[in-house]
């Protein structure tokens, strides 16, 4: 290892070990450590924003190839920072009913069709065989069709229907639960990550 390498991942080391400080008290290493991830953050996005937005999409189509019609789009975001004004913050309100108005427009049917219709398409599409597939196949159907019944509020969930529901309880939290492992295992799987590389580092020092 190079003594750029070893300098550069003592500096990593060291803020490992600054956010890992938390664990014991809030103190100024863990402060210092949280405000600079947080102050490269912000420089970095911000210039990231700056090229590959403003640039491409404001300036360069209004002022270098003559499409006057941006303006539009770029007064709207400039009315956005209006919101830092006591006296004028009720400029961007027109700017976030644009925004919030088209964003849903867009966002609802391309969610209604990824995540509703094509995943009732895929599970009634798929075939029911006498094999481990074809079980697999029926559980995934009574899944997908007690959850449904379980949102299903125009009906008092009594009865044969409240049996449903219940199921669909049960298929709901077995889903939430194996994403909270999932998440939990990920957030593991970097604190593993950090160890090894600490003591990576502490070998190539020794």
């Amino acid at each position: 290892m190079s003594t750029y390498e070893l300098i550069g991942n003592g500096i990593a080391a060291f803020l490992t070990l600054c956010i890992f400080s938390f664990l014991y008290k809030d103190n100024p290493f863990y402060k210092f450590a949280e405000r600079l991830v947080a102050g490269v953050a912000t420089g970095y996005f911000t210039m990231l924003l700056f090229w590959t937005n403003f640039q491409d999409k404001v300036w360069e189509p209004i002022f270098v190839n003559g499409q006057y019609h941006y303006i539009f789009p770029a007064v709207l975001g400039i009315m956005m920072w209006t919101r830092f004004s006591k006296k004028y913050s009720w400029v961007s309100r027109y700017s976030l009913a644009f925004y919030i108005g088209i964003g849903s427009g867009v966002s609802i049917t391309v969610y209604l069709y990824t995540y509703l219709f094509k995943q009732l398409q895929a599970t009634i599409s798929m075939p029911l065989t006498a094999d481990i597939a074809g079980f697999n196949t029926l559980l995934v159907v009574v899944a997908v069709l007690s959850a449904l019944v379980y949102f299903f509020f125009s009906k008092p969930h009594t009865g044969l229907f409240g049996y449903v529901s219940k199921v669909g309880i049960y298929i709901l939290m077995v889903g939430f639960g194996a994403g909270f492992g999932l998440t939990v295992m990920g957030r593991i799987a970097l604190l593993v990550h950090r160890v090894i590389f600490l003591r990576d580092y502490l070998i190539a020092l020794f």
